[in-house]
């Protein structure tokens, strides 16, 4: 039996979508553009249908990348599942982003022993959201927001020979750590829904649903409003 499941992403400024069968992505689209997720994510669903030669209601499930990450994307992203799989009464996956984005590094530049990777989405300044990943792929550090500065991987660095960061949190310390080897930092290496396919499968397999009328993204951290300065007028 063939499983086609729909996956989302929008944790990021990338907007992204993918169609996978029996947890093999057979198309994807990112878009990295201003405003993409309010304005164009029903418009990229529909194109990868359509691209794929498939229909909405061939659809057995409807992933979603959960978060950690942007407040206002997360949001987005985690609604348009949610109103798929009420109209289309399928099941809502959710894929916490970083164990997506770890997978993605895994699968194009594999592990090495004795070495740390840490998936890294972009928070404000130099905080980050983060987790560790030993060569096994095993989570020693559960997902968490971080202030990354140039000590902070000592501690960790007794223990592994190597630490690597990428994401979209990495980017922001390439010059931070350009005098150390031990501390690698990937570039441009961002998040993609391709990199949900095998663990939505897995989910899909194992029946592990969400509840679509009360799911909610895994903020991590609460949306914070700035207040707007008021201005003062002369009399």
């Amino acid at each position: 039996m063939n499983n086609l499941i729909l996956q989302i992403d929008t944790s990021t400024a990338v907007c992204s979508v993918a169609l996978s069968e029996n947890g093999q992505t057979l198309q994807v689209i990112d878009l990295d553009e201003p405003n993409a997720h309010a304005a164009k994510l029903t418009i990229l669903i529909e194109e990868i249908l359509k691209q794929t030669g498939r229909k909405m209601q061939d659809l057995n499930a409807v992933a979603v990348s959960m978060g950690p990450g942007s407040y206002t994307g997360l949001r987005i992203g985690v609604s348009t599942a949610k109103g798929l799989c009420y109209a289309l009464d399928i099941p809502l996956i959710a894929i916490n982003t970083l164990e997506a984005l770890f997978l993605g590094y895994k699968g194009q530049f594999g592990l090495t022993e004795d070495e740390a990777y840490l998936p890294m989405l972009d928070a404000r300044r130099m905080e980050v959201y983060t987790a560790v990943y030993n060569h096994n792929a095993i989570l020693e550090r559960a997902t968490s927001a971080e202030i990354i500065d140039v000590d902070y991987f000592n501690e960790l660095l007794l223990n592994y020979h190597r630490v690597h960061l990428f994401g979209s949190g990495a980017d922001k310390f390439q010059d931070l750590f350009s005098a150390t080897d031990r501390v690698d930092v990937l570039s441009g290496f961002n998040v993609s829904a391709a990199f949900l396919s095998p663990l939505a499968f897995d989910k899909f397999q194992r029946k592990e649903f969400e509840d679509v009328a009360y799911f909610e993204p895994f903020y991590l951290k609460d949306f914070v409003v700035t207040p707007t300065k008021k201005k003062v007028g002369l009399l």
